[in-house]
């Protein structure tokens, strides 16, 4: 996409871009979107302490898509990655494998040698499901009835090279 540039450093005002991102995309339940928020309010708080990590694009300085991703606490080098989306408006362009790709690259770079994510099996998510798949990863494991009835918590892999 033309004109997008990428960033790994939060900034105060993606605490409103994630919001917009996340309450967007259609994908997330009202009670989701306080904890995408609380993670960047966190790191913006503690730094890398925090243990979240960002990418961000942008397009003429407004943030369009993103991923949130950390180490998993006691695994050497396994990371998961607990957001990413992309505001409806710019869905179907190519940022987010952009930003996925960005993210890789980043874990990468902290040491991380696989990445984990976690998404539901109902019919809604069939197209992140297609996405995480026509990029590389794999389904680990299906636990079933997980968020709900006849809603299972699918989990997907990825090594890194």
């Amino acid at each position: 996409m033309q004109g997008l540039t990428i960033r790994t450093e939060p900034v105060s005002k993606d605490i409103e871009s994630i919001r917009n991102i996340v309450s967007s995309s259609g994908f997330f339940q009202d009670y989701e979107i306080p904890v995408a928020i609380e993670l960047v309010e966190e790191r913006l708080e503690k730094g890398e302490a925090s243990g979240y990590f960002f990418v961000f694009a942008e397009v003429n300085g407004e943030t369009i898509s993103y991923a949130c991703f950390g180490p998993i606490p006691c695994t050497k080098n396994s990371y998961d990655l607990y957001w990413i989306a992309t505001r409806n408006d710019f869905r179907g362009n190519g940022v987010g494998k952009v930003v996925l790709k960005e993210a890789e690259k980043e874990i990468k770079r902290l040491g991380g040698r696989a990445i984990y994510i976690e998404t539901s099996s109902k019919p809604l998510y069939k197209p992140t499901q297609k996405f995480y798949l026509d990029n590389g990863y794999r389904i680990e494991a299906i636990l079933k009835d997980f968020y709900d009835l006849n809603d299972d918590k699918l989990i997907f892999t990825k090594q890194l090279d």
